[in-house]
């Protein structure tokens, strides 16, 4: 989404916060100097670009009047000036500012936050979906970067590294005490250029030394395969610049691997933590064919976004499950909301995240940028999933209940998270959003979905679908559907 324009202007301009008191003693007048140049730091690219500045200066008269302001940004400077002059160490101006900034902006919500230049250009690198790199998927344990996998056709896949390889060392620089975004960045870097990579692998006794030449990487944000031969699976990964064009890549090649004989679709969300919002709804108006899909609403009701459908379903009406998790998040929450309101789909597993707030991404020229969260996001039968989450047509666990277990955390968990609008709403006295229409589903093919794993089923291998209980459900569900129903499911009225 983009950012807000900037208004016409009738405020104080930055040079008026410096100047404003210029009757005050000497030490005052540097004191609110400080502050000025504070405050201009603060906002100096926003008041270059089309974000922040305005709006944000007009809250602050709002709340208390430019007396008040000045008050506080000259408090701000006194503090400014006391850790420059007296704490223990000397300190970097910018990174004192940054942590204000950024001490500012995660006190709002848990998803506001700044990014300075360097991590900006790495959040654009995610979105792009492409990068110079290896091709590896890692983690960290035990103070060292672990392989997951091995991108197919990278680098990394070429030169034969293994999922568990340990890398203790890069360039002969230990990863020990690294954190695993630094040792990600050392990983990536440009086409062409080359890195040595030291191993530990399982069963051999000297470590494993790999050279490297990085290349352009485009992770598999899709992937997918046919159950069967007869339904079709795809899952997403991450909502970035190449999935909706990844989506119908799979579609359309799962289509003519089946020959005419598929009876369903399994969309796959699970720990798809979202990604860009536009993104969200190109995916879900694939499958739809008209009608709302998401809408958002902001501070000022002028700034009110609403998507609708076009013609057009890549599936062409094949029946449809999508499955959800507690790490479905934001974008797939937009989704799974699409598809189950207008009974595209049904939706199954477990309630998802409950992310229902969009962030803006407003650079700041020469500065970073900030992560601002600016809206709500809403369903089109008007429901506001915002710490409450997408609750499933049909609950399938992926595991047996274990008490023991720790519970995931999700939006309502965390610190400062928005509330949802539905207790704004029964306060006002404002009637709640109609209820789903039903599933219409022929009778007994619910009642034939397991909900629990059997005692003693194997664990889940992510390389063995038939261990993963939700998607086998699913899978069976579309078939007895499609048995059911003896053709392509009908469309729910919109």
């Amino acid at each position: 989404m983009g950012g807000e324009s900037q208004r016409d202007g009738r405020v104080p301009s930055l040079g008026a916060v410096v100047t404003a008191e210029r009757g005050q003693a000497p030490e005052r007048r540097r004191r609110l100097r400080t502050a000025g140049a504070v405050a201009a730091a603060f906002v100096a690219g926003a008041v270059v670009g089309p974000v922040i500045a305005v709006p944000t200066i007009q809250a602050w008269a709002q709340d208390g009047g430019r007396a008040e302001t000045y008050r506080l940004l000259n408090l701000f400077g006194d503090v400014f000036e006391r850790i420059r002059a007296e704490y223990v160490e000397p300190v970097s101006d910018r990174d004192v500012i940054e942590n204000a900034i950024n001490g500012m902006l995660q006190g709002l919500d848990p998803h506001s936050s700044y990014m300075n230049p360097r991590s900006f250009r790495d959040m654009q690198v995610q979105t792009r979906g492409e990068f110079g790199g290896l091709g590896i998927e890692v983690t960290q344990e035990n103070g060292y970067v672990k392989v997951i996998s091995p991108i197919d056709e990278t680098p990394a896949a070429r030169a034969g590294v293994r999922p568990g390889d340990v890398i203790t060392h890069l360039n002969g620089q230990s990863t020990q005490g690294l954190t695993l975004q630094e040792a990600v960045e050392q990983m990536r870097g440009e086409r062409g250029t080359a890195i040595r990579l030291t191993i530990r692998r399982e069963g051999e006794a000297r470590p494993v030394e790999l050279s490297l030449t990085r290349d352009v990487i485009r992770p598999q944000v899709a992937r997918f395969r046919l159950e069967g031969n007869d339904v079709a699976y795809v899952r997403l990964s991450a909502f970035n610049e190449q999935t909706e064009a990844a989506l119908r890549r799979a579609v359309s090649t799962m289509r003519q691997q089946a020959g005419g004989n598929l009876r369903g679709l399994v969309l796959d969300l699970r720990n798809n933590p979202g990604g860009l919002l536009d993104q969200a709804v190109q995916v879900a108006d694939d499958f739809l064919d008209q009608g709302e899909i998401v809408s958002t609403r902001a501070r000022r009701s002028e700034d009110a976004q609403r998507w609708n459908a076009r013609s057009g379903d890549i599936a062409q009406g094949l029946p449809m499950v999508v499955l959800i998790n507690g790490g479905s998040a934001s974008a797939s929450e937009i989704v799974a909301g699409a598809l189950q309101d207008h009974r595209r789909a049904v939706v199954m597993g477990v309630k998802s995240f409950g992310k229902g707030s969009v962030q803006t991404v407003m650079p700041i020229p020469g500065q970073g940028a900030i992560r601002l969260t600016t809206a709500r996001y809403y369903t089109p039968s008007g429901r506001s999933i915002q710490a409450t989450g997408i609750d499933p047509d049909i609950e399938v666990l992926a595991t047996r209940p274990d008490p023991n277990a720790p519970q995931r955390d999700r939006e309502a968990d965390l610190r400062r998270a928005l509330r949802n609008d539905a207790e704004r709403q029964s306060q006002a006295q404002q009637p709640p959003p109609p209820p789903l229409p039903p599933l219409n589903l022929p009778a007994g093919v619910q009642d034939r979905v397991v909900r629990v794993p059997a005692e003693g089923a194997p664990a889940f291998d992510a390389a063995r679908p038939e261990t993963d209980h939700q998607l086998q459900q699913a899978v069976q569900f579309l078939r007895n559907l499609a048995a059911a129903q003896g053709g392509p499911q009908r469309r729910a009225q919109r």
